[in-house]
């Protein structure tokens, strides 16, 4: 399955994708799109022997699928991309388009709900658990349906800085596999721990091992 990466910041999330999507796997990161020529991940892109391009213009949706369409891509994964997506791109990459998200939504989501701000409105709210979720992406901030979830513990002494640092550490287990569960289904599905519920992720590195698919994921229309 041929992916497009796009991403805003340094691009650790994309590191993870391009670590698991490294031979013989389901899928390959065929370009990785940005809207800030100094985006960190740009350079991680091309490190990786993978095709970087920067927008012209975010909000032009013919200049962004003429990039997706050009390298072929079947899968789109917003990685800390933190500009809202054009409607028309979204409509023709409907149900393979993904976002992953440093909240269990639908809490604490929405327009300007991004890095440091999710964290803190967390630990405001007084919530024990936290974590990241991967969702298919709709025309607005964080509202598409939920692909997979995994909580992470809230310590009482934590920080923005400390919580957002876990919640980093199951992100870059939690998207990959979910990309390669898209690839060996051919498609976006839904994933399950353990085939019934998620558990606190005290060991990240096991996400991968204990997700499994439960279901190719319907879009809000069907």
């Amino acid at each position: 399955m041929r992916v497009a990466v796009l991403a805003s910041g340094g691009g650790s999330n994309l590191q993870a994708v391009l670590d698991a999507c490294r031979e013989p796997a389901s899928a390959r990161v065929a370009v990785v799109v940005s809207n800030s020529a100094a985006a960190g991940a740009l350079e991680r892109a091309r490190r990786a022997g993978v095709p970087a391009v920067v927008l012209q213009d975010h909000r032009d949706a013919t200049e962004i699928l003429s990039v997706l369409r050009r390298h072929r891509t079947e899968l789109v994964v917003l990685a800390g991309y933190l500009k809202l997506v054009p409607t028309e791109v979204v409509t023709a990459f409907r149900d393979r388009m993904i976002n992953i998200h440093p909240a269990l939504l639908p809490s604490f989501g929405g327009k300007g709900m991004y890095g440091h701000h999710v964290h803190e409105a967390v630990l405001a709210s007084g919530a024990t658990l936290s974590g990241p979720t991967v969702h298919l992406v709709t025309a607005e901030y964080d509202r598409g349906p939920i692909v997979a979830q995994w909580p992470v513990p809230v310590s009482p002494d934590d920080t923005a800085e400390t919580l957002a640092a876990r919640v980093l550490a199951v992100e870059h287990q939690l998207l990959p596999a979910v990309v390669l569960a898209a690839a060996r289904a051919g498609g976006v599905v839904r994933l399950l721990a353990g085939g019934s519920a998620f558990t606190v992720a005290a060991d990240p590195a096991r996400i991968a091992e204990l997700a499994v698919p439960a279901g190719r994921i319907q879009s809000q229309e069907e």
